[in-house]
């Protein structure tokens, strides 16, 4: 008997449950401020308590970010198994299966402050949309990008070139780029993260984070005002293996508190119709 099965035994089922709860805890602050290793180091004596499929995905989170593919998708397969309607581990097995033919079992470990703020992935109206990249980097490249990452946007002549992990992962869409390149050149300025990746896409969230007074009274994303079904961002969501960030952002039974009151926006927010061709000046929509 191992001295984790001593001290189990010795804990009182009320304090078991106290002791893995504080282990999530830990788990999902380490992992919100990038510390892998030890996200990854206390999600294991978590299981050292018993399974766990959530701990599971947050374990095999930890490992991808460190550049560990195929740990990572045997902790995703694990957690598939504890609960087979778990959609976050089948999504990511999918993924990684592409990635393992492409990268190998190893790749380079996420780059410090390769996260992006949790303020950007939060809604405000007129202020946030999203968008598809175009031209993407090769599968071996976009291995090293992550749902979470930020995203620096470059604009070249008519495009918005998208950089993550000091690399080029792909290019905005021309719907979006059209419009933003125009408040772009006038004096705004954009911040932009990962919400998803699939084996052919991916989508970033973008927010205006300066509006230059010149473009006072214009809109980066006029239609967003029109959705009111938004979902509130809660403290687990950043440590979630979510392929689809929008998709997930709901309640876990285990969190105590909301930590921020604002809402997130759901995919669909930024339509065909956010991006029809307007006048030069840019009118109020």
């Amino acid at each position: 008997m191992t001295f984790t099965d001593v001290e189990t035994n010795a804990q009182s089922p009320v304090n078991l449950i106290r002791t893995k709860r504080q282990l999530a805890e830990q788990a999902i602050v380490q992992a919100t401020a990038a510390q892998w290793s030890e996200a990854a180091a206390t999600n294991r004596r978590l299981l050292e308590h018993g399974p766990d499929a959530e701990a599971e995905n947050r374990l095999a989170k930890s490992l991808w970010e460190l550049g560990m593919l195929g740990e990572a998708r045997e902790h995703y397969q694990t957690a598939l198994a504890l609960d087979p309607t778990n959609r976050i581990a089948e999504r990511n097995i999918d993924r990684l299966k592409m990635l393992l033919n492409a990268a190998g079992e190893k790749t380079v470990p996420a780059q410090a402050g390769s996260k992006a703020p949790v303020s950007i992935f939060v809604e405000e109206t007129g202020k946030t949309g999203f968008a598809f990249l175009t031209d993407l980097a090769s599968p071996k490249e976009l291995a090293q990008v992550n749902p979470g990452d930020a995203v620096e946007l470059t604009p070249q002549g008519n495009r918005i070139i998208a950089f993550s992990n000091g690399m080029r992962i792909g290019v905005v869409e021309p719907r979006v780029a059209a419009r933003l390149l125009k408040l772009m050149a006038d004096g705004n300025k954009y911040a932009a993260g990962v919400t998803s990746l699939g084996d052919k896409d991916v989508r970033l969230i973008i927010r205006e984070v300066f509006q230059d007074p010149i473009n006072y009274g214009k809109v980066s994303f006029p239609t967003a005002a029109k959705y009111t079904d938004l979902r509130p961002y809660t403290k687990g969501t950043l440590v979630r293996e979510e392929m689809e960030f929008e998709d997930e952002l709901e309640d876990d039974e285990d969190d105590d508190e909301i930590t921020d009151l604002d809402r997130v926006l759901p995919p669909e927010a930024t339509t065909d119709e956010a991006f029809e061709a307007e006048d030069d000046d840019l009118d109020e929509s």
